[in-house]
């Protein structure tokens, strides 16, 4: 969720539900959210109760074993959201990045097969991406990663650039802002948030200022892949580094041919 666009969820506890209503009232009203924790206590308070580990609605999936549960975002048809089952805040928080951290986005790039059933036909793995927002650029303090279909102009944007695109970082204009963008042969094992931390000098107090954003791009022999990409705010020309504005909720993707 950015900081300019917050998602209506339904189905909480009574407390939580009487927090989303002020919630929702301060958006309309045009104030900055109150309670920046709503998913923390969807997650934790209603979609990890079970002892069995399936969890309940409103979540779709909980792998508390894995550390992760799926929830339907209400803004566009197809959007979903994959969450932490643990107190993990988000790019900040140094969870993320150590060596026995679940693998998130390789666990978000699984549910695009939700996305699919949500479309009038589904969609080749390069129509799809995952966001995360920065810590400028979010409303929530739990990390969420955005799994969604990707806007057209950004599609067309990466295919032009496909031929400069390696395994190093190599920059980009994304949506009037600057990434930066690598490519990856396999998702699952790759780690982002990690590649990431390595380039910088202080993981602790940067990894906040960064967001990620992963598409899928098929490799220069035809076998799929990804391409990662990064953005760092930049304040004072407006960019609060929310990778989710290089997705469409709308998912009009599917109309083009």
């Amino acid at each position: 969720m950015t900081r300019h666009r917050l998602s209506a969820i339904k189905s909480f506890s009574m407390p939580v539900a009487a927090a989303m209503v002020f919630w929702l009232a301060e958006v309309m009203a045009g104030h900055a959210s109150e309670n920046p924790d709503i998913l923390w206590h969807i997650v934790h308070e209603r979609c990890t109760i079970k002892p069995d580990g399936q969890g309940t609605a409103p979540c779709e999936e909980t792998n508390i074993r894995a550390g992760y549960a799926v929830l339907k975002d209400h803004t566009g048809p197809a959007q979903y959201l994959l969450i932490p089952t643990q107190r993990v805040t988000g790019m900040e928080d140094p969870a993320i990045i150590k060596k026995d951290a679940p693998d998130y986005f390789a666990y978000a790039w699984k549910q695009t097969e939700r996305v699919n059933r949500h479309l009038a036909h589904p969609l080749p793995m390069d129509d799809m991406t995952l966001a995360i927002n920065s810590a400028y650029g979010r409303t929530q303090n739990q990390l969420h990663i955005h799994v969604d279909c990707i806007r057209p102009d950004v599609k067309v944007a990466l295919h032009w650039a496909r031929p400069q695109l390696g395994t190093k970082w190599v920059a980009l204009s994304l949506n009037g802002h600057g990434y930066r963008a690598r490519l990856l042969p396999v998702l699952s094992g790759a780690r982002p948030f990690q590649l990431l931390a390595t380039d910088m000098a202080d993981p602790a107090g940067e990894m906040g200022q960064h967001t990620l954003v992963i598409a899928g791009m098929a490799q220069a022999d035809g076998r799929p892949g990804f391409v990662l990409l990064d953005d760092r705010i930049d304040l004072q020309h407006g960019d609060h580094a929310s990778g989710e504005e290089l997705q469409d909720h709308t998912c009009q993707i599917q109309n083009f041919p």
